[in-house]
């Protein structure tokens, strides 16, 4: 049978009063009686009863998490990210996939949570502009991640997809690749991340006074190993001259770097290549790869942050924007200070 509140209380040597006010997170309580309480809880594996406690409180001190897919890799880590920070605040994550599109997100956005969940973390990936109102009627506090798709009408915590690109891309260029390729557009998006991933890499072209070759730009569905891997061999195939690869998310970038390597190519001796993100698997890769770390530890604090001050009712103000820092990490498949040869 699953351990009880009773059985905390027996283990640790206190009262049920005192095992519910270190579950709630009451402040003021001895460090040594909170920690007998939480080592009895670890060795019964106790899971508090959600639904006991919301009807005692009016919280269920779960948070929900709204996510395209845990098969992308970024967004099994976000999750992770997103559980480690709400559980070190007394809260728990119920994770929902919604897919890759639109009435699928819309139909999950939708859904009853009466006394589930007392807010959300929204990553959205296909509404826009007409969806406005669906957003604003949204009945708990939210916290919208990702790109900023419109203005408002909630608190957002995005990562910086232009600045990211545009530094993945000036790093190819100052290692002396010229002829970079732009890998994971959708074609016509501006404002998703394939679009403002794609506009940072055209601003580094800009800037370096280089053309923008439409030649060099491929367009790639969903953002995963075997669909980068195809889109590179489907580009090989077209004999175009390029040393360079700005991929426009890891996993991209792994299976174009299978594919380069499956066609005879150097990675990074006849190609570099970035990608962004940085999820774990970059690190171990073979070369190790190159990549945009666009803040995800942060993203998911501050998003639990502004989500809590919310729910607490502690913040009335207009909804709130944060952009989080990111940083490039020069590993083999691009390594720091390349030059070619004759370059």
């Amino acid at each position: 049978m699953p351990a009880t509140l009773h059985d905390v209380s027996r283990l640790a040597g206190v009262s049920i009063k005192t095992v519910s006010n270190v579950i709630n997170d009451y402040p003021y309580i001895r460090a040594e009686t909170r920690e007998k309480v939480l080592a009895a809880i670890a060795e019964l594996d106790y899971t508090p009863n959600l639904s006991a406690r919301s009807l005692r409180s009016g919280k269920s001190n779960v948070i929900g998490l709204l996510i395209p897919e845990l098969r992308n890799a970024y967004f099994a880590e976000l999750a992770d990210s997103v559980m480690r920070a709400a559980a070190a605040r007394g809260q728990s994550v119920l994770i929902q996939q919604f897919g890759n599109d639109r009435e699928s997100e819309l139909a999950v956005l939708r859904a009853r949570r009466a006394g589930m969940v007392d807010g959300l973390l929204y990553s959205m990936l296909t509404l826009d502009e007409r969806d406005r109102a669906t957003i604003e009627e949204l009945p708990l506090p939210t916290v919208l991640l990702g790109e900023r798709l419109f203005n408002g009408p909630r608190d957002h915590v995005t990562m910086q997809n232009v600045e990211g690109a545009q530094a993945a891309t000036e790093h190819l260029l100052r290692s002396g690749r010229r002829r970079l390729v732009a890998l994971g557009a959708h074609p016509g998006e501006v404002i998703g991340s394939a679009g403002l991933r794609l506009t940072g890499y055209r601003q580094a072209l800009a800037a370096a006074r280089l053309p923008f070759e439409e030649d060099l730009v491929v367009s790639v569905g969903p953002w995963h190993r075997r669909d980068g891997s195809l889109a590179m061999r489907s580009f090989l195939e077209r004999g175009v001259e390029f040393d360079g690869v700005v991929a426009f998310n890891d996993t991209l970038a792994l299976g174009a770097m299978r594919a380069l390597q499956d066609h005879g190519l150097g990675v990074p001796g006849d190609v570099a290549i970035t990608g962004f993100d940085n999820i774990d698997e970059t690190q171990f890769s073979m070369p190790a790869l190159t990549t945009i770390d666009p803040g995800r530890e942060e993203i998911a604090e501050t998003a639990i942050e502004l989500l809590l001050e919310r729910i607490a009712g502690r913040v009335e103000d207009a909804p709130r924007e944060i952009a989080v820092p990111f940083r490039l990490i020069a590993r083999e498949s691009a390594p720091l200070g390349e030059r070619v040869a004759g370059v």
